[in-house]
């Protein structure tokens, strides 16, 4: 299929209201219907609109999908829309078919929309056909009625829809939800394609971004999927998604989705943590950023937000929600909550044993043990509850201060233990750690004493082990520093249970070679240590050494002649020096282990090789690259800065624009570039068959 032009489609944005709201679409324990309803207040009150019914586990949705609703359920499902309009937020019924279907038979059409009809009759009005998570492979009657995988889901979605009325709310999820899903890339998909072309224009898509999990979405990313699929899609967010390990929460601030992409969207649709009452920060920063001032309106970002976003700061957008969670931590309404002297409620209806607890209270005497008692939370709590347990790809700044002090405590342990320059300040670091990890631990104290017990039962699992973890690298510190004995949890041959961290799965993750360079804490790194330096004509043998043994490596048992030439071969094997400021040298601690090269006019290496190479092809991009890693650099992000640092100097010399071209069987090259985003594949007359070109524009 041939690429579509980006530049001259404009995204079909579409009728009706910004989509703007949750989506309970993880796996695991769904939320009860008291949870849903409360869900519902809170967007009515901050101004979300719509809410997405899509447990994974609510066996009618997914597994089940052909059940209809036995009356019971049929009255709870009948409650939960109504309460849904009572609030104005827009109840939307997912069914995920996909696992099973056999999408040619029409009894099997029938079924679902017979399931469909049901829901219909509770008061539902809006509803989404989900194909995420399955088997891409048809049964061989599907594969006889059906051209592609796509055709059969565009077929029966469009069937559906239309069936139901055409719903001014009808959500379709493809299987390649994501662009790292599509094959080749977004644009060459010919899934998303077939979904673009053949999907009907009422129906709106959803879409997690880069990944499904992703760390940034770019207005550029949403333009181009938008170009494909024809419509603006509707984001379904994982960021705060934490079904994937259970020892993560996120308590972090919606963010790394620039305001800019509120009118390129459809909407929005969070799918948090499957925890509901920790949800509030996810929920709330959300709408604070769906309400952001639009271009020209009153702007109320602070200064130096590290995201210059000139309409959303997602610090703000955290200290806001945090205030207003404090509020209901410190609710007494929750049943069974302790009673705080402080926090009495001025009502009669307190149980009568627990207004005498407090009206007696003990009082020990002269030489007696204290009362163990806690302050009651505070915002800086909270605040440093979310540092704790941020977002996916980050640690909030108190945990990383935390990681970085630990590990300087633990690199400059010689100075503890000897009298140097640096022994005062290794005991004063200390003690900050000390005084942060206490910080911890009083947050722990004050979160157990909270009244909304609710809350409290959510996240008691996650704070439990960060005070533990904390517990451990205290006593380190101290024994590091001579305060203590060794701790018997750090040391002992033979520890309790407890020091047997992550069970199996953890025994499995350290035993693998990768152990140990995936943390997000990479300051100093946890790895090897790389230096990125300018090329000088010394580096010629090492930079010839590393393309020859790269060579032999990609060939295999082929004689080395057989492959066919590359433009940039003679960089590489120095016989042609690269373009000023246009060399950069990779080392680690064992030596020269990368470059990136570079020729701002590549026609002289063209006509070298005698290759053919049109004209307009020089005049978009004229320059040519060379990058190569040894295997040892496992980590792609020095190679990043290089490409960046060599793109930059290519651009500065007046070139327009810069290719590479790499033979089929570099995997790991052609991977790299393509993650790259930047680079995308083109086409040049005479190439070798066995060869590929990528560029980019500069």
């Amino acid at each position: 299929m041939s690429k579509p032009d980006s530049t001259k489609r404009q995204p079909v944005t579409g009728t009706g209201r910004f989509i703007s709201g949750v989506v309970e679409g993880f796996y695991g324990r769904p939320w009860t219907m008291e949870q849903r309803t409360e869900l519902f207040k809170r967007e009515q009150k901050w101004g979300l609109n719509t809410y997405l019914y899509a447990p994974k586990d609510d066996y009618k949705h997914r597994m089940y999908w052909r059940d209809l609703y036995a009356a019971e359920e049929a009255e709870q499902l009948t409650s939960l829309i109504s309460a849904a309009k009572q609030h104005d937020v827009e109840f939307v019924y997912a069914i995920s078919p996909g696992l099973d279907i056999t999408f040619s038979n029409p009894k099997e059409v029938a079924a679902l929309k017979r399931k469909l009809d049901q829901v219909k009759e509770f008061g539902c009005r809006s509803f989404s056909l989900l194909f995420d998570d399955i088997e891409t492979e048809m049964c061989p009657a599907d594969k006889q009625a059906f051209s592609s995988f796509a055709h059969a889901q565009v077929a029966i979605t469009n069937e559906v829809y239309m069936h139901l009325g055409e719903p001014e709310v009808f959500l379709f999820c493809p299987t390649d939800y994501c662009a790292v899903f599509c094959t080749p890339s977004v644009t060459q998909s010919s899934y998303l394609n077939t979904v673009g072309e053949k999907l009907l224009p009422g129906i709106d898509v959803l879409w997690t971004g880069p990944k499904v999990v992703s760390h940034k979405i770019s207005v550029e990313s949403i333009e181009e999927v938008s170009s494909v699929l024809k419509r603006a899609p509707v984001i379904w967010d994982n960021v705060h998604a934490n079904d994937y390990d259970p020892q993560r929460l996120f308590l972090g601030p919606y963010k790394d989705r620039p305001t800019d992409l509120i009118p390129k969207l459809k909407g929005v649709l969070t799918n948090p943590n499957c925890e509901f009452y920790p949800n509030f920060v996810a929920v709330h920063t959300l709408a604070t950023w769906c309400k952001a001032p639009a271009e020209g309106a009153p702007r109320d970002v602070e200064m130096g937000d590290e995201e210059q976003d000139p309409c959303y700061s997602p610090q703000k957008a955290l200290n806001l929600a945090l205030t207003d969670w404090l509020e209901e931590f410190m609710s007494t309404d929750q049943p069974g909550g302790p009673c705080h002297p402080r926090l009495k409620k001025e009502s009669s209806e307190e149980e009568p044993m627990q207004t005498d607890m407090c009206e007696s209270p003990y009082i020990p005497g002269p030489g007696e043990n204290p009362l163990y008692t806690a302050e009651p939370l505070t915002l800086d709590d909270l605040k440093l509850l979310s540092d704790l347990f941020y977002l996916p790809y980050e640690h909030g700044t108190t945990a990383r201060t935390m990681l970085q002090e630990l590990d300087w405590l633990k690199n400059q342990s010689q100075a503890a233990a000897a009298e140097t320059d640096k022994t005062a300040e290794w005991c004063s670091r200390a003690q900050q750690f000390d005084n942060m990890c206490e910080a911890v631990v009083q947050m722990f104290n004050r979160l157990s004493n909270a009244p909304n017990r609710s809350i409290l039962y959510d996240l008691y699992n996650y704070i439990c082990d960060i005070k533990s973890g904390v517990g451990l690298a205290r006593a380190y510190v101290k024994t590091l520093g001579g305060h203590s004995q060794p701790s018997a949890q750090l040391l002992n041959d033979d520890p309790e249970p407890w020091g047997f961290r992550g069970g199996l799965s953890g025994e499995f993750q350290r035993m693998l070679p990768g152990h140990g360079n995936r943390d997000l804490f990479r300051h100093p790194p946890m790895t090897a240590v790389y230096c990125i330096r300018p090329y000088c004509p010394e580096d010629k043998p090492e930079v010839e050494r590393i393309f020859r043994e790269m060579q032999r490596a990609g060939q295999g048992n082929s004689a080395l002649m057989a492959q066919s030439p590359l433009i940039s071969d003679g960089l590489s094997a120095g016989e042609i020096s690269p373009s000023p400021l246009c060399g950069l040298i990779l080392e680690d601690d064992l030596g020269l282990c990368g470059y990136a090269l570079a020729l701002t006019d590549a026609k002289p290496a063209a006509a070298k090789i005698q290759r053919a190479v049109s004209g307009s092809v020089f005049e978009e991009f004229p320059s040519v690259i060379a990058l190569e890693m040894l295997p040892r650099v496992t980590d792609p992000s020095p190679a990043k800065r290089m490409i960046g640092q060599l793109l930059s100097s290519i651009r500065s010399s007046g070139s327009r624009g810069a290719f590479c071209e790499l033979r089929q069987s570099n995997r790991r090259m052609l991977d790299f570039y393509s993650k790259l985003g930047s680079f995308k594949l083109v086409q040049m007359d005479g190439l070798p068959q066995d060869i590929l070109v990528m560029a980019t524009s500069l």
